[in-house]
C-alpha cells in the first residue's frame, strides 16, 4: 500500500469515525443477522436473503465495514477437538487501586492467549476472565504462574463451568438504532 493509498483509508476512517452513522434500516438489519449467522456468504447470497440486489448488498457491506458495525470476518473453532477442554471464568482483585497496576494487569491480560475476554466490573471483584485451558493442570498453571504472581493481584476466585448452556456471539439486533 502506497503513501497516498494509507493517507486515504485514514481519511475515510476519520470521516466514517466523526459521521454519525445514523439509523440503520431493515436491510442493513437482515444483512447483519445474515452475516452474524454466516460471515462467509457472498453478495449474491445476502441479495437472495435479504431481499435486494448483489451490487446493493455489496455497497451496504462496505458502508457497514468502513463505519465499524462490522469489526472483522472469523472462524469458530472447536475448542475440545482441539484439546482444550477447561473454560473457567476468574474473578481477579487488585490492590492497591491505581491507574498504574490497572494498567499493567490490562497489559498482562492482552499478553496471555488462554485468556479469552476481560471485562472490569463493579461490585466485589475488579474484573472477570474468560479462560480457556487443556485440562484442570492448564488452569493451576495459568493461576498459580501467571496471575496470582502478578503484583498488584490481591485476590483469585475461579469458577469452572461445567456445561456451556449457551454461546453465542449474535447481538440482539432487534436493540440496534433502525429507521
Amino acid at each position: 500500500m502506497n503513501e497516498f493509498s494509507n493517507h486515504h483509508a485514514r481519511i475515510v476512517r476519520k470521516m466514517a469515525d466523526s459521521q454519525e452513522l445514523g439509523a440503520l434500516d431493515q436491510f442493513d438489519l437482515k444483512l447483519l443477522a445474515a452475516l452474524e449467522a454466516d460471515g462467509r456468504l457472498t453478495n449474491a447470497e445476502l441479495a437472495e436473503k435479504i431481499g435486494l440486489s448483489a451490487s446493493q448488498c455489496s455497497r451496504r457491506r462496505i458502508r457497514l465495514e468502513e463505519t465499524g458495525i462490522i469489526e472483522g470476518y472469523s472462524a469458530r473453532l472447536n475448542a475440545s477437538r482441539l484439546g482444550i477442554g477447561l473454560l473457567a471464568l476468574i474473578q481477579v482483585t487488585l490492590s492497591p487501586h491505581s491507574k498504574e497496576n490497572a494498567k499493567k494487569f490490562r497489559d498482562f491480560v492482552n499478553g496471555v492467549e488462554e485468556i479469552q475476554e476481560a471485562y472490569a466490573l463493579t461490585g466485589d471483584a475488579d474484573y472477570l476472565l474468560k479462560v480457556a485451558a487443556p485440562d484442570l493442570s492448564g488452569l493451576a498453571r495459568i493461576i498459580n504462574d501467571l496471575i496470582l504472581p502478578q503484583a498488584s493481584v490481591s485476590h483469585v476466585k475461579s469458577s469452572i463451568v461445567l456445561t456451556t448452556l449457551k454461546d453465542s456471539h449474535r447481538l440482539p439486533l432487534r436493540a440496534a438504532k433502525s429507521a
